[in-house]
């Protein structure tokens, strides 16, 4: 077989499985494990869950992986649609810069399910995390054009979330499987027929967006089990004049993106972990308010608020002022500039902003509504010359006695240039697991991630740690 992309990628997962990696990538992974699970956790008792749930238990088959807080277990494909889903509804999980998308969602899911399945180890467990993370972030940068500062995929309105990560649900899938390279460059190919997404909601409304990295690990799974079985996937799927690139992205790609490097130089270590669980866009608006927070800047004393932000986030979380300014539910408000910095100055939990801030309930509280009425959005410069490599804002706050105060955030918290500490992001993990467990159950979870290792009794504990409490034993 000629060497084609596919055939490459397929190269790079079978070093990793074998040991080919960095200690540092192993890190790396094994902070994504930890803040995936916390948030598929804080998301457990949510709609989402019931919604995903009942549409699996609908599906029925065998007991295989585990889904976080159910009582038994489901078959593969259903653990990792459910987990996924629950890993990305809250908007709190992992996002790659400059390419937009959220890798960890669909990849952990999809990967956990599967180790439990074929009764993986924890070290088999991360080397499948870090291969499958790279592969959606690559994908992801193959469609960013850097003269138009944004994804081809975004501008065209696909979710490259849903679309790439079931490309890395499938590799990942398949390296735990225990496929040889070629079985496992036939279930990346085959997954690029699954992958799917649009993110109008973003704009306007309707929660489907909350099942897209559940239905990419589902997707990721089925592709990996299918060439397991024997189907075959296209060995030209990326570069081919049907391929994954073409079809998506028509003759704006990035070909080397894919493979410049692989396996050598690492795209995840520009994944940034979110301290709070709104929209990244709106990120260092909540870091600048915080500021002001800190510095005693009261909101009944503020008269007037400007957020200066990206010209290209506008669409995101300043458009429909009125909806933004009013979100009709506490979904929508985790993509509303206004509101965000109006829960930065009156809210708090977690890290400074938490899941309490955006509840159905709080998007009705007078105080925010009123302090929210008050931001008016505007494309910055500056901010829109940085995007999309950080999500910069500007704050300028006016006050009643005449007083003005600015606060620029140019570097987000949680990327690389300003990163969570490893005690910060397990305040994260307790702050969102405690929400569905008591404490004692959060400290074995936080013990036996900690301990995961080369036996395959590692991955085993830690799912049945992930199940409800009376399936605990």
């Amino acid at each position: 077989m000629s060497d084609t992309i596919l055939t490459r990628i397929a190269r790079f997962a079978g070093c990793v499985r074998s040991g080919e990696f960095g200690e540092d990538v192993i890190k790396d992974a094994h902070r994504r494990l930890l803040d995936t699970l916390g948030v598929a956790l804080a998301a457990s008792g949510m709609e989402p869950a019931r919604i995903s749930g009942a549409v699996i238990r609908g599906w029925g088959g065998e007991e295989q992986a585990t889904i976080v807080r159910a009582g038994r277990r489901y078959p593969v494909p259903s653990a990792a649609f459910v987990n996924g889903t629950l890993a990305h509804s809250l908007d709190f999980d992992d996002t790659h810069l400059p390419s937009v998308l959220h890798p960890s969602a669909a990849v952990v899911p999809a990967a956990l399910a599967a180790a439990e399945a074929a009764g993986a180890s924890g070290t088999g467990l991360m080397a499948a995390i870090a291969a499958g993370d790279e592969l959606v972030v690559r994908a992801g940068m193959a469609g960013y054009d850097e003269d138009l500062g944004s994804s081809v995929f975004f501008e065209r309105g696909l979710h490259a979330t849903s679309i790439c990560g079931t490309l890395g649900a499938a590799l990942a899938s398949a390296m735990l499987l225990g496929l040889p390279e070629e079985k496992i460059g036939h279930a990346v190919s085959i997954s690029a027929s699954m992958g799917a997404g649009i993110i109008e909601a973003n704009r306007t409304g309707g929660t489907v967006k909350r099942i897209h990295c559940g239905w990419a690990a589902h997707c990721g799974v089925v592709a990996a089990e299918l060439a397991r079985a024997g189907l075959t996937g296209p060995p030209t799927v990326f570069e081919g004049r049907f391929g994954f690139l073409r079809a998506y992205l028509g003759d704006d790609y990035d070909v080397c993106a894919l493979v410049r490097g692989l396996g050598e130089e690492w795209e995840s270590e520009k994944i940034f972990f979110k301290p709070y669980p709104a929209n990244h866009f709106t990120h260092a608006a909540i870091d600048a308010a915080l500021e002001l927070r800190r510095e005693g800047i009261r909101a009944d004393k503020i008269e007037d608020i400007l957020l200066g932000v990206p010209a290209q986030v506008l669409k995101t979380i300043a458009e429909p002022r009125e909806a933004k300014a009013r979100p009709e539910s506490g979904y929508a408000a985790r993509f509303s500039g206004p509101f965000v910095v109006a829960s930065a100055f009156l809210g708090g939990g977690g890290l400074g902003v938490g899941l309490d801030d955006f509840t159905d309930e709080a998007t009705k509280d007078p105080r925010k509504l009123r302090l929210a009425s008050l931001v008016r959005c505007v494309a910055d410069e500056e901010c829109t010359r940085i995007f999309p490599r950080q999500f910069p804002a500007v704050l300028r706050v006016r006050l009643y006695d005449g007083g003005t105060r600015i606060v620029r955030v140019l570097h987000n918290r949680g990327g690389p240039e300003n990163p969570l500490s490893d005690e910060e992001l397990a305040v994260k993990f307790r702050s969102n697991a405690s929400r569905v467990f008591d404490r004692s159950r959060v400290q074995e979870i936080e013990d036996a991630l900690m301990e995961l290792g080369p036996r395959p009794e590692g991955v085993a504990r830690l799912s049945r740690l992930l199940r409800a409490p009376a399936d605990h034993g």
